[in-house]
């Protein structure tokens, strides 16, 4: 339901024939990422309700570090989301959904982070291509942080680090594109 009503939303800006569908997929994807969900759901004062709404005896660090983890705010703002379809229907709650997501969809827009795309663009120029491996994990399970090294032929051009390996993924490669990896 997300997915429909962002991408519905985006196809007429876009243009699809002329931009091509793959720019439309990518902005989508941006713009209904984990990380834009949670940042939805915080606007939208989740993390706050589930701590109101948990039992008085479960309320504890262990509570705190759950809702603040993306995965855990992703999973309730899409369940939120699909609550509200089978309730109301697309028609009431597309809208919504859109109003709730403005700000990252924007951002998309202007800002579209994409920076594996286009490291992989560059590199494909002169036939090289880049790979990506884990090459550190910390913390615990609900609230791990992955370092990835991206390496290009052979060589280390760049690291990165995040909240999950295709943030850290993403963040080496826009290093990479800083340290103009050509």
């Amino acid at each position: 339901m997300l997915s429909l009503a962002v991408t519905t939303h985006l196809y007429p800006r876009l243009a699809a024939e002329s931009h091509g569908a793959g720019r439309l997929t990518k902005i989508r994807a941006q713009a209904v990422s984990g990380r834009s969900c949670r940042v939805v759901a915080e606007r939208l004062g989740l993390p706050e309700r589930l701590r109101a709404a948990a039992p008085p005896d479960a309320v504890g660090p262990a509570t705190d570090l759950l809702v603040r983890t993306e995965r855990v705010l992703a999973s309730v703002i899409e369940a939120v989301i699909g609550a509200c379809y089978l309730a109301y229907g697309y028609e009431r709650t597309a809208p919504a959904v859109v109003e709730a997501f403005t700000p990252e969809i924007e951002q998309a827009l202007e800002h579209p982070a994409d920076f594996k795309s286009a490291l992989q663009e560059r590199l494909a120029r002169r036939g090289a291509l880049v790979h990506y491996e884990v090459v550190g994990e910390e913390g615990p399970p609900h609230d791990r942080t992955f370092e990835v090294s991206a390496t290009v032929d052979g060589a280390e051009v760049a690291r990165g680090s995040g909240r999950s390996k295709k943030d850290a993924e993403q963040a080496a490669a826009a290093a990479a594109l800083d340290a103009q990896v050509r």
